[in-house]
């Protein structure tokens, strides 16, 4: 391949830790839309994807653990940043991307948080509308520094 001829940004594999994330936030939002309990979800869930390197899957569940072991806590840090928002009335990909997000920052501390909110936000441009952009981005932007602070 010619120098310049290389892959663009949207032709390159994704990373591991965001094939993990997006795996993390399927996994939230089948548990979230077919109400089901977060062992029924790992049990399907990996039951079709049997070939998954151990390192993608590892970092995806512990991020859908997390979310859904202090699913009441980081719903109500959401809503308390979410302005005339409530968790139900979010769209479904929308509130699941910053619930995984919001447990990354609980559970990664050491992350950096304008890695994890970038992050969220490649993947809300691939499973959500447009619209929602700048809102994932100021809720997660105003966790963030709440978290900061304790």
């Amino acid at each position: 391949m010619a120098k310049g001829e290389g892959k663009t940004s949207k032709e390159r594999p994704v990373g591991t830790r965001r094939k993990s994330r997006e795996l993390a936030l399927q996994m939230l939002f089948q548990a979230d839309m077919g109400k089901q309990s977060p062992d029924q979800v790992r049990k399907s869930f990996w039951s079709e994807r049997k070939e998954m390197d151990e390192s993608v899957r590892g970092f995806a569940d512990d991020i859908f653990r997390l979310a859904t072991e202090r699913s009441e806590d980081i719903d109500k840090l959401i809503e308390a940043h979410a302005q005339n928002w409530r968790m139900e009335r979010m769209a479904a990909v929308d509130r699941n991307v910053i619930r995984a997000a919001v447990a990354e920052f609980m559970g990664y501390p050491q992350t950096p948080s304008p890695i994890v909110i970038n992050e969220a936000l490649e993947i809300a441009r691939k499973f959500s509308s447009p619209e929602a952009i700048n809102f994932i981005n100021g809720v997660l932007d105003s966790v963030s520094k709440d978290l900061a602070k304790k």
